[in-house]
């Protein structure tokens, strides 16, 4: 039996109200999908996405709970991400493709849920959250700035939806982030492959959290404002 998601831990760092849902094993994306594993009656669910995303592991883990099968798809390396060793650890099946563009392992991962039977889930867990937004809204705040990294968007929207007063600022880590109505989109200004360092008292991660919270204190917050940290 999956245990009961609690609401986000929220703490305050240089002035900065940060939502640490970093600490919940498999990261904000958990919420996301175990809305999706409880919402149907397969048996297997497929993921495609980078060896550095820390959603391979918040299927894995949510799978795993509920006696389900992962099955994830992710680009060739010599030797796997931590995230990718971390989300086989929870039993999921992973799947390398030698050419590992994202669209490559969409359509490869497509193809084997097709022949299957398996659950495809879309990238990112899909357009909005509704898991995301009620976890937002059980904090009780009203932020008048809300950051956050972006790269399918799913994050952001639900995050909106959550606080639709609030500005939002979405710092694009992927190549293709979808349009978000209503937020304001910065450049990571490097590639999502290149991870990057910041200087924070909790945990970031290089490829996502790290670039949105540098942009972040690079521009100057503007009072009552607040950064979602997906994942350390």
């Amino acid at each position: 039996m999956l245990n009961p998601i609690t609401s986000p831990k929220i703490e305050t760092h240089q002035g900065i109200q940060v939502v640490r849902d970093d600490l919940l094993p498999g990261s904000s994306k958990a919420r996301i999908f175990k809305e999706t594993l409880n919402a149907s009656n397969a048996d297997e669910f497929v993921y495609a996405g980078p060896g550095f995303g820390a959603a391979q592991i918040a299927l894995a883990a949510v799978a795993y709970q509920l006696c389900k099968q992962a099955t994830l798809f992710v680009s060739w390396r010599s030797e796997r991400t931590r995230y990718t060793k971390e989300a086989e650890s929870y039993g999921a099946k992973i799947i390398e493709v030698r050419s590992g563009y994202l669209s490559v392992l969409q359509s490869r991962a497509r193809a084997y849920a097709d022949e299957t039977g398996a659950v495809l889930i879309p990238f990112g867990g899909g357009t909005q959250s509704t898991a995301i937004t009620q976890a937002a809204r059980s904090l009780d705040i009203k932020p008048r700035h809300v950051w956050c990294a972006g790269e399918s968007g799913t994050l952001a929207r639900s995050l909106k939806a959550a606080w639709p007063d609030a500005q939002l600022h979405v710092v694009k880590v992927g190549k293709d982030l979808p349009e978000i109505s209503g937020a304001r989109i910065y450049d990571a200004g490097c590639a999502f492959s290149k991870p990057v360092t910041a200087k924070a008292d909790f945990p970031l991660h290089p490829n996502y959290e790290a670039k949105a919270w540098s942009k972040l204190r690079a521009d100057g917050q503007c009072g009552n404002t607040l950064f979602w940290n997906v994942r350390g």
